[in-house]
């Protein structure tokens, strides 16, 4: 048998340097613990919100589009959402879309809705009341019952007349 030469490891076993190793496990450890303070503390998104702006669903009803192969997204057919620059082929999948987690997410909204206070509740119902107060008026009960009076007299003269 050949002779091993003196220092030389024969076993086959890989020897670990435990130092370093507890050192990359203390440095993973420490890592973690800063991206959990991170995720913790998150990204600041607003409410989600009404829109401000009206949707246009009617534009593309009943048009023929003809599409290329190599044609850009906001031209090819369907609706594209220049926020998330995907295309959707449907006006109801579409709304799916602008509605949806990641459409908002895009928008810098969360999915959370911001809850109303007893003031702001108290102020929403006295413009609804005052919405139909104005309404109301707008239909004045005498008015009305004065050209129902007038009515019904001219049906009953177009009845007696021969």
């Amino acid at each position: 048998m050949a002779e091993v030469p003196t220092g030389h490891n024969d076993d086959f076993r890989r020897k670990w340097d435990k130092e370093f190793f507890e050192k990359l496990a203390r440095e993973r450890l420490k890592k973690e613990k800063e991206e959990k303070d991170v995720v913790k503390k998150g990204v600041k998104r607003e409410r989600l919100k009404a829109r401000e702006y009206r949707i246009d669903l009617d534009s593309q009803v009943g048009k023929s589009v003809v599409v290329a192969k190599n044609a850009p997204l906001d031209q090819s057919g369907g609706y594209y959402c220049n926020v998330c620059e995907c295309v959707v082929k449907d006006s109801i999948n579409f709304l799916d879309h602008i509605n949806g987690k990641k459409h908002q997410r895009n928008m810098g909204m969360s999915m959370r809705v911001e809850q109303s206070s007893l003031e702001q509740v108290k102020k929403r119902f006295e413009i609804v009341k005052k919405r139909k107060d104005e309404e109301k008026k707008k239909y004045d009960f005498e008015e009305r019952m004065k050209e129902l009076r007038e009515e019904v007299s001219f049906a009953r003269y177009l009845n007696t007349c021969p």
